[in-house]
């Protein structure tokens, strides 16, 4: 079966997680993908492929002859797709030879612009795969897992020298949970890669530091013709806590390694209003200053309008992963190596997010990050090419040539 067509299978199937329900996985829907992987890697010859009671799926190919002492290597990607959009009956359009144009999302009135996205030009010729404007699309992370499994199934054919090969796919790494708990003796590798960036020569080491942070602001409602000098409007007090934030400092206006404050929710009446951002920078001190200047703002509002009116909590989500790279810089050395092997140019660039791998580096297990071909992620405009990532998989393959050779 081609990578396309398994990313076909996969988007179908609902696996949206919520950051709501403080359970592991947070959605037990993300059990019908991670049952039907463990199936699929059995029929491929994988013995040990299960799946554990938090929804962490495993698997391992042995070692050729000859290639015992290569070092393990691992491959993971996400089971949930992104709560940011509608992630439920995901029916994907296939255009085959694309034109290089613009592509109406079926009947959604919503079009893929080449206006939006320029590089669909790069595109031309192609097989596109797009979102029928209704939902999101789910390549995000389900292209990773096409790639691995499509790998792992030319793998277990058996002519390609390989070491250990470890496989795992995570469930909850869109609300920030996915390497919680994977059980890194179980999964097995010395080193490992995330198969879930951007385009399919792309390789990322460094990663936001990252924080979630909510204000709720308590206010003191009151009649209003009854209310000088009484009233505390709390639903107010929101926007001026939003307004105290740099104006220029948001993801519409940063690029690159430049970090900002993210409103991702606003609610409010006059007696309680709710604030919630996520906060991003590469640097680590540029991150910290950004902390405390939300924890600042809580202090000036709670000194003008009464302690205890805003109360602020902040949860710090994952760290940049580049410190612990850098002394193995081999992974992105040998990637970009087979990335030229197949006639791309590779592209190493900073993550504007972060991934599973930044939290497992930290964990001890380095793990950057490999493109899939996709793009536009999170919403009803994500979009993929079957060549892109039938790339990704062979990608895939040349690193496990590599690392047998070691």
């Amino acid at each position: 079966m081609k990578a396309y067509e398994r990313l076909l299978n996969y988007v179908k199937i609902y696996t949206t997680s919520d950051e709501e329900t403080g359970t592991v996985p947070s959605t037990s829907r993300q059990f019908d993908l991670a049952r039907l992987l463990v199936k699929e890697m059995k029929e491929l010859g994988i013995a040990d492929a299960r799946v554990d009671e938090k929804c962490y799926v495993y698997g391992s190919v042995p070692a050729s002859a000859g290639c015992e002492k290569a070092p393990a290597l691992g491959f993971l990607a996400h089971l949930d797709t992104a709560p940011d959009f509608c992630g439920e009956n995901v029916h994907p359009l296939v255009h085959e030879n694309y034109d290089g144009e613009d592509v109406p999302l079926g009947e959604s009135g919503l079009t893929l612009s080449v206006r939006q996205f320029p590089h669909l030009k790069s595109l031309k010729g192609r097989t596109l795969i797009t979102t029928d404007g209704t939902t999101l699309l789910g390549a995000d992370d389900k292209a990773g897992i096409a790639a691995i499994m499509t790998a792992v199934q030319e793998i277990m054919a058996g002519d390609i020298p390989h070491g250990r090969i470890c496989i795992g796919f995570t469930p909850d790494e869109e609300i920030g949970g996915g390497a919680e708990d994977l059980d890194l003796p179980l999964f097995g590798a010395k080193y490992a890669y995330t198969v879930d960036g951007g385009a399919e020569n792309e390789i990322e080491y460094e990663n936001f530091n990252a924080a979630a942070a909510v204000f709720e602001i308590r206010g003191f409602n009151i009649h209003p013709g009854d209310s000088k000098d009484k009233m505390i409007n709390a639903a107010l007090l929101a926007c001026r806590i939003n307004a105290m934030l740099p104006e220029a400092e948001t993801p519409r206006d940063t690029e690159g390694y430049e970090g900002f404050f993210h409103l991702t929710e606003l609610s409010g009446t006059v007696e309680k209003a709710r604030l919630s951002y996520i906060i991003r920078d590469h640097s680590f001190p540029h991150f910290e200053a950004r902390l405390e200047m939300l924890r600042h703002i809580e202090k000036i509002m709670n000194e003008r309008w009464g302690e205890g009116c805003v109360t602020l909590t902040i949860r710090e989500q994952y760290r940049n992963m580049k410190e612990k790279i850098e002394p193995c810089m081999h992974l992105i050395e040998n990637a970009k190596a087979v990335i030229r092997s197949l006639d791309l140019e590779p592209a190493v660039l900073p993550v504007r997010g972060g991934t599973d791998g930044a939290r497992l580096s930290y964990r001890g297990l380095p793990c950057p990050n490999l493109g899939t071909g996709g793009y536009a992620y999170h919403g009803p405009y994500e979009h993929i090419t079957a060549e892109g990532l039938e790339k990704a998989s062979r990608i895939i393959l040349g690193l496990v040539r590599k690392y047998s050779e070691l």
